[in-house]
């Protein structure tokens, strides 16, 4: 039997370990009132080069999806805009300006957890990756902690409506109450 004392086996750096961090930084995002997207840009070493989540409505920028900051974060990082051999694990499968985004920095691997399926751009609703018309192509993996990322959306999305609900019933109350 494995020793479960050595770090080798206490920490697997698999495609789960990494989409682990990646759904930590969503949890980071839904703290922020974000929509609960996290992504992590790792080396083909295993190092960490970049790690970012949604921040459209903090930054007030309809382009702060969590790829497009970790892209950023990581370029800033290895001073290069290209992120050859690089892996991004997300949470939520790409839409169309980050999928081109991926393209355009050359990122070698995409994983990602759930497919969305309103505006993907992997293979849900559009197939922007596959396309044989690009210079670059990518390797795409799909569904790694899918239950648990689509999960972590499902909720997020069932609060806010719960609380939408109920703003618009204490709206309606203090209007009934005002006489309105």
């Amino acid at each position: 039997m494995p020793d479960p004392s050595l770090p080798s086996q206490i920490l697997k750096r698999d495609d789960s370990y990494y989409m682990r961090l990646a759904i930590a930084q969503a949890h980071r995002a839904e703290e922020l009132n974000e929509v609960p997207v996290g992504a992590v840009l790792v080396a083909p070493s295993g190092e960490i080069i970049a790690c970012a989540c949604n921040e459209t409505i903090s930054r007030h920028d309809p382009t702060a999806h969590a790829e497009i900051l970790c892209l950023r974060a990581a370029g800033a990082r290895i001073n290069n805009y290209r992120l050859l051999d690089l892996t991004l694990y997300v949470t939520l499968e790409p839409c169309v300006m980050c999928a081109m985004a991926l393209i355009h920095a050359r990122i070698g691997r995409l994983v990602f957890g759930t497919c969305d399926l309103k505006t993907g751009a992997c293979g849900s609703v559009f197939d922007i990756l596959s396309d044989p018309r690009h210079n670059h192509h990518l390797t795409v993996t799909q569904g790694v902690l899918k239950e648990e990322c689509a999960k972590q959306l499902s909720s997020f999305f069932a609060r806010r409506r719960a609380e939408i609900r109920k703003a618009r019933g204490l709206k309606k109350a203090s209007e009934g109450a005002a006489g309105v």
